[in-house]
């Protein structure tokens, strides 16, 4: 969260309710309580009869899409994206498997937040108060924050590479222009959501360039899916630790249970939602970063050499020549710029709450802590700037510091019975969450002890 693009977003949350969702911005409106979509008062005779037969049917699934599209599209920003191309330009089609077992094992996560959040009366802080203590859920609020902290570098960084390739120039200099526009839009956020829907637009075509990429490079596919068996090529542990970080998003799982009451969900509502957002919204993202990492590796060759910025813009010119590159510096921009505002707001907001503070994006302590966020990205990348690819790097490799402890918590939750009922935890899903647990655990102490 990304880190990614298209955050959530708190504007319009109840007070009663911290979100970190802005379901008006996302995913639409949710109808008012027992209200369905087409749903009309019964003294309004002039109405329009609501949709039925196959119509209907339609208009219900997709009003059940928002939740996973939008921890999904954390995935894919300015920090997987690095990760993914230094990947393949640096060991070829070897770490493809991070990828697809961060992808499987964030699948498993966001299913188990949005099942929380349907069976849940309340945030998912509140609920962690309740049946783990208000202990645990500051140290969540405070985790959460972290991570959001390491984003905050990835999109500051992230924002002044796109801007520095396309017009020349410091790249730190770009970051703290783009870190004080986001400090001044927050006081007009209509402003920034209007910048926002055009950078995500920039982004949908940088992604889409990649899917034609990755295939018209004319990639090996039979060593591609060699890349599926897991190897450990040597000089890879911090990249690794960086895939993780930025593809299994265990905060980006925490959100999809805010999504999820924001939007409404019933429990009966379930089974559509894991067919209609949960699989296609966690795995879409999934699928672009492995193309990603494909079209890297075709074009810049797997030569074990770190990339440079300029390289990392030459991806696309397969397809677009010279175009390509302006193509993936907007979007590489766009990716970043779009998520600052969101990732500070969700990070404080979420701290807030878990201290008891305040839980209106307008509350003075919540404004601090986003600017507080904004800063710590511009701050460290003046500091250490030098090498802003590597940087990015560093920073997504940190945040799975925190992660053991919210992936513990949230596998807890949902296997609590009083609060989960008939939705808790199958054995199988504890599988899978315990090898979460047990991945993120293990890139901590390899990281932990590289860094020491």
């Amino acid at each position: 969260m990304s880190e990614r693009t298209h955050h959530p977003d708190v504007t319009n949350v109840p007070t009663d309710t911290p979100t970190t969702t802005d379901a008006a911005t996302t995913t639409g409106t949710p109808p008012p309580s027992g209200a369905g979509p087409g749903d009309t008062a019964p003294d309004a005779p002039d109405a329009p009869a609501p949709p039925s037969g196959r119509l209907a049917r339609g208009v219900r699934l997709l009003a059940m899409i928002g939740p996973a599209f939008v921890v999904g599209s954390w995935q894919f920003g300015p920090g997987a994206l690095t990760a993914a191309v230094q990947a393949g330009s640096g060991y070829g089609y070897a770490l493809i498997w991070v990828v697809v077992l961060c992808n499987l094992l964030m699948l498993a996560f966001a299913d188990m937040s949005i099942r929380v959040g349907i069976m849940s009366g309340t945030s998912l802080i509140a609920t962690i108060k309740q049946y783990c203590g208000a202990l645990v859920a500051k140290l969540s609020g405070v985790g959460l924050f972290v991570i959001t902290l390491m984003f905050s570098v990835g999109n500051a960084v992230g924002s002044g590479l796109g801007l520095s390739l396309l017009f020349g120039g410091s790249v730190i200099w770009w970051s703290l222009a783009c870190t004080a526009l986001v400090a001044c839009v927050l006081l007009a956020r209509r402003l920034y959501r209007a910048i926002e829907k055009a950078l995500l637009a920039v982004v949908a075509t940088m992604a889409l360039s990649f899917v034609v990429t990755a295939f018209l490079s004319g990639p090996e596919w039979s060593a591609a899916g060699e890349g599926f068996i897991p190897s450990l090529p040597a000089g890879a542990g911090l990249l690794i630790v960086a895939m993780v970080g930025t593809n299994f998003s265990m905060n980006a799982a925490f959100f999809a249970s805010y999504a999820s009451r924001e939007r409404g969900l019933k429990r009966e509502q379930y089974r559509q939602t894991t067919i209609v957002d949960t699989i296609p919204g966690i795995v879409a993202p999934g699928i672009m970063t492995v193309l990603v990492l494909i079209t890297a590796a075709t074009v810049l060759g797997g030569n074990g050499e770190e990339a440079s910025f300029g390289d990392l813009a030459g991806v696309l010119e397969p397809v677009a020549g010279e175009a390509g590159r302006i193509i993936f510096a907007l979007g590489f921009f766009g990716a970043a710029f779009s998520s600052m505002l969101a990732n500070a707001t969700a990070g404080s907001t979420v701290l807030a709450d878990a201290f008891g503070w305040a839980r209106e994006v307008s509350a003075l302590p919540v404004r601090l802590g986003i600017l507080g966020i904004l800063v710590f990205g511009a701050a460290v990348t003046v500091i250490a700037g030098s090498s802003p690819v590597q940087l990015i790097i560093i920073a997504q490799a940190l945040t799975v510091l925190v992660k053991p402890l919210l992936g513990v918590v949230l596998l807890v939750l949902a296997n609590n019975r009083t609060l989960m009922g008939p939705l808790g935890n199958a054995w199988w899903q504890n599988v899978c969450g315990a090898a979460g647990v047990l991945l993120v655990v293990g890139t901590s102490i390899h990281l932990a002890l590289n860094l020491y």
